[in-house]
């Protein structure tokens, strides 16, 4: 049953992906509803396949690749439906939906058994500081999408391009304000991340702070985004800098999570 599921919600991601580079490409209002409604419906799948996976193995399924890519994925889905609904955005869905496609996809890569759990991970910790991460990485995803439209609006003003895409396009004012909420909404949850991470560390292991490879390109992680949000609060920073430190600080994210996991060997390896 939770193939079924993961299958149909790779199915209904792909064709949502594929709905909304047509949406993009061509002035059709129709196929933005119909790229809505698949993302939502395979949300909703997608969430269900989860449901099951933990109904299933009795933890959060976090605990290895297959399960934290594919958890990444929900929450991205779940954050931009949010962001969307409250912005009427659908172009946002072209730059963010193939990112979770992208996700499920390398998810069905590695592993996907249920297996007895590190003695680490039996922890209620796991709650706080996982769901914490991933809802801070699916909101800088949001924020790193409305970013790359933000350079795109911007670029077509600069050279008078005001053609159909640009029709499409949100006003920087808005694209602004996403990118502007999504940091004020995910720092505060990365730092609670780091903090209970740390926490639970030395309930694990004894030390609040090794300097494992995950801890430290967190905490760069965490200082990129906080400079990215200092410079917007005082001096007011916003436009093509705050975009272009804020796609910056998406790829040093995307390190941290999964390359740091596939090639820096640590305590937060997963095995």
């Amino acid at each position: 049953m939770i193939q079924i599921f993961f299958y149909l919600t790779f199915a209904l991601y792909g064709c949502a992906t594929a709905a909304y580079l047509v949406y993009l490409l061509r002035t059709t209002p129709q196929v933005g509803t119909w790229a809505n409604r698949l993302v939502t419906v395979g949300f909703a799948t997608h969430l269900l396949s989860m449901i099951h996976r933990f109904s299933s193995s009795g933890y959060l399924p976090i605990t290895n690749l297959h399960e934290s890519l594919s958890f990444f994925a929900l929450t991205i889905v779940g954050s931009f439906i949010l962001f969307e609904r409250k912005y009427k955005v659908t172009i946002l869905g072209a730059f963010i939906v193939p990112v979770a496609l992208l996700m499920v996809i390398s998810s069905s890569v590695f592993p996907s058994a249920i297996r007895e759990l590190n003695p680490a991970l039996k922890s209620n910790w796991i709650w706080i500081h996982t769901i914490m991460a991933f809802i801070s990485y699916a909101m800088f995803t949001i924020a790193s999408g409305a970013a790359v439209i933000y350079l795109i609006q911007q670029h077509f003003l600069k050279k008078k391009r005001l053609g159909a895409l640009f029709q499409k396009l949100p006003s920087l004012n808005t694209l602004d304000d996403i990118n502007y909420r999504c940091l004020t909404i995910g720092f505060p949850l990365l730092t609670i991340a780091i903090i209970t991470g740390a926490i639970w560390a030395e309930k694990a292991w004894g030390t609040y702070w090794s300097w494992d490879p995950k801890e430290t390109w967190s905490l760069i992680t965490w200082f990129i985004f906080a400079a990215l949000l200092h410079s917007r609060l005082t001096t007011g920073w916003r436009g093509k800098r705050a975009s272009l430190l804020t796609i910056a600080g998406f790829l040093v994210m995307l390190f941290t999570f999964i390359g740091v996991s596939l090639w820096l060997p640590g305590l937060h390896a997963y095995k």
